[in-house]
C-alpha cells in the first residue's frame, strides 16, 4: 500500500480487520490524504457495493493467516481463503484489472523435493488431518485464478509467498519471527517446536512487495505462478539463537512438542526452500534485505509502538 501511494496511486484498502489493525494505516493517511481510502468489510461484502468497481490493479492479499489460527478455526480458514478469493476474482473481472493472487508455499504440502519448483507436483496428507486443509484451500485459489485467466482473459499473476516477515507483523496466530522477538525482548523463553532443526527461508516484506509490484506490470507474467521470497535457509533453533543475539536478550530456548502446541497428529516439514529461477529469469528478482536487518527493524517498530502506548 505505502509503495503504491509513494508512486502516486489512489489506493482503496478493503479489510475486515480479523487479523489486521487499522492503526497500520495512520502514517499513510497523514501523507496520502484522500488518495487512501479504507473500507472495513470482507471482500464478499465489498463485492456487493456499487462504489467499488473502478480498480485497474487488484492486490488480493486477504487470507486466513497463521498455523495456530488454521488449526483452531479450520472451517473459517477454508471459507475465508476460498470464498473471499472467488469474490476478489469477480471484482477484478468487472474491469479486467491486473490482479495479484497471493498464494502460499503451503500449496506444496509435504513435498520433499528441494528447492520447491512451481512445476512440482503437490503432495498432501489425508483430509482427516487438519494440517493440510490450508494448503489445499490455497491451491484451489490458484485453480480459480488460472481458470479466470484461461477462460475470461483476466490478467492475473499467482505468487506463492514463503515466510514473509517484517515490521507490523504480530505473533498472535503463530508467526514464528515476531513471536520470537517479542519473547526475547521480554527475556522470556523462546518456544521452539519439535527439535528446532527444521529449516525455513524468511524474506523481508519490503523485498516481497517489490517483487510483486514488478510481476504485475510484466505481460509475460500473466497466467503464471511464481515463488516469491528468499532462498536463504535457516534452522528454527538457529533463528531463535539469532534473535537472542540481535536483541541482546537473556532469554533461553525451550523445546515444545508439536502435540502440545497444536494437538495430536500435527505434521511439520523438515525443510522448505523456494526455487527462484522463474522469477529471477523474468524480472531479475532477489531478496536483498538481510534477515538480521529485518530482526532489527521489527525491534525498532516494537519500540515505537511501546513508546506510543506509554505516551497515550
Amino acid at each position: 500500500m505505502e509503495s503504491l501511494l509513494r508512486r502516486g496511486d489512489v489506493v482503496t484498502v478493503i479489510d475486515d480487520l480479523s487479523t489486521g489493525f487499522e492503526a497500520n494505516l495512520e502514517h499513510a493517511r497523514r501523507s496520502a490524504g484522500a488518495r487512501l481510502r479504507f473500507v472495513h468489510a470482507t471482500v464478499s461484502e465489498a463485492e456487493r457495493r456499487s462504489d467499488l468497481d473502478a480498480f485497474d490493479r487488484v492486490y488480493h492479499l486477504a487470507a486466513a493467516v497463521g498455523v495456530r489460527r488454521v488449526m483452531q478455526r479450520p472451517l473459517d480458514s477454508l471459507e475465508v481463503n476460498v470464498l473471499e478469493t472467488s469474490a476478489a476474482i469477480r471484482m477484478a473481472q468487472r474491469t479486467g484489472a491486473r490482479t495479484i493472487i497471493a498464494s502460499s508455499s503451503e500449496v506444496y504440502g509435504k513435498s520433499t523435493r528441494l528447492p520447491l519448483n512451481e512445476s512440482d507436483d503437490v503432495v498432501y496428507g489425508p483430509t482427516s488431518v487438519t494440517r493440510w486443509s490450508y494448503g489445499c484451500s490455497k491451491a484451489l485459489d490458484e485453480f480459480m485464478a488460472l481458470a479466470a485467466h484461461r477462460t475470461a482473459g483476466l490478467p492475473v499473476v499467482v505468487v506463492r509467498l514463503f515466510n514473509t516477515v517484517g515490521p507490523r507483523q504480530v505473533g498472535r496466530w503463530g508467526m514464528v519471527l515476531p513471536r520470537f522477538i517479542a519473547s526475547a525482548r521480554a527475556n522470556q523463553p523462546l518456544e521452539v517446536h519439535g527439535d528446532g532443526m527444521q529449516s525455513r527461508c524468511f524474506a523481508d516484506v519490503r523485498d516481497v512487495v517489490r517483487g510483486i509490484e514488478q510481476l504485475l506490470e510484466v505481460e509475460a507474467a500473466q497466467g503464471g505462478v511464481f515463488n516469491v521470497g528468499s532462498d536463504r535457509t535457516i534452522g528454527i533453533r538457529a533463528l531463535a539463537e539469532l534473535v537472542i543475539r540481535r536483541t541482546a536478550s537473556r532469554s533461553t530456548i525451550a523445546l515444545q512438542t508439536y502435540e502440545s502446541a497444536f494437538g495430536a497428529g500435527f505434521e511439520d516439514l523438515r525443510a522448505r526452500q523456494p526455487d527462484l529461477t522463474r522469477i529471477r529469469g523474468l524480472i531479475g528478482f532477489d531478496a536483498t534485505i538481510a534477515l538480521e536487518q529485518t530482526i532489527d527493524d521489527i525491534g525498532a517498530w516494537l519500540d515505537a509502538v511501546s513508546h506510543k502506548e506509554h505516551a497515550a
